[in-house]
């Protein structure tokens, strides 16, 4: 990385800014990118996956660290600046110009790769949902992702604390999930109005019984009336609350008091064969 020009240089030469429409904020420390670029433990050799590179900045970090890295961008004026990095890192960099929604992006690596991305706020909670609920074990090995501070605390938040809802079951329920590193606001260019958080998420065991579309029912329906007790707001899931009663889950309880492994087994009760 010493012998590349540095990124605020790249960004001027290329007439870059921030896209607003896009979620782009970019980071130019090139220390807190090693650090990050170090969250998923040693890269060398490894496949990373990349959404939203941007300039190339932490791709810059994850290229020094020894990953072979496919870059997802969808802003093409980006495209140039990461084509000089991969003009110096010869066949370590992948540039594939598209949405990351819309890609195929399993169909892409042999192995399984690791995830690293400095996500785009405005599609990163999207694309976390439908990482997490690919076949498992996963296509994936670990997610290293950079969510507004509000985001992150959701995905590693437990019951009874006020950021436990969905996201928290979805991402724990077969994964551990964590905080990695705190990043301020002003790391950024242009800096957020928010502060951020990078989360590592490592899959778990498939627990036995339980399907991701019985708990996407419950979490869905206990949350979207979090306020109420579960006996009003599991209505309208086909005999949820009789599965409640048979395991024990007061349906007086509201939703934000249920532990994600008693959703586990409130879904795995709902699947089980009658009788």
């Amino acid at each position: 990385m010493d012998t590349l020009p540095p990124l605020r240089e790249v960004i001027r030469r290329h007439g870059l800014s921030a896209s607003k429409a896009l979620g782009q904020n970019f980071l130019f420390d090139g220390q807190l990118l090693a650090r990050i670029a170090r969250v998923p433990g040693d890269l060398a050799g490894e496949e990373v996956l990349e959404v939203g590179p941007g300039p190339g900045g932490l791709t810059r970090a994850l290229l020094a660290a020894g990953a072979q890295v496919t870059a997802i961008e969808r802003d093409h004026r980006c495209i140039p600046a990461l084509e000089e990095l991969s003009a110096a890192y010869p066949g370590k960099l992948r540039i594939i110009e598209g949405d990351a929604l819309e890609i195929d992006a399993p169909a892409l690596f042999e192995g399984r790769p690791h995830i690293v991305s400095n996500l785009p706020y405005n599609v990163g909670t999207a694309l976390l949902i439908g990482w997490l609920s690919s076949d498992w074990s996963p296509w994936w090995q670990s997610l290293t992702l950079m969510f507004q501070k509000e985001v992150a605390e959701r995905i590693v938040s437990q019951a009874g604390e006020q950021a436990y809802g969905r996201l928290a079951v979805l991402a724990q329920w077969r994964s551990t999930a964590r905080i990695a590193m705190p990043v301020h606001r002003s790391a950024f260019t242009p800096p957020p109005k928010v502060m951020s958080a990078v989360v590592h998420i490592l899959p778990g065991t498939m627990p036995e019984g339980a399907r991701m579309a019985t708990l996407e029912r419950l979490t869905a329906a206990a949350f979207g009336q979090r306020r109420k007790m579960l006996r009003q707001s599991l209505k309208p899931v086909a005999g949820a609350l009789d599965a409640a009663e048979r395991i024990g889950i007061d349906v007086t309880r509201r939703a934000e008091t249920v532990r994600v492994d008693e959703f586990v087994a409130l879904a795995r009760a709902l699947d089980a064969p009658a009788g």
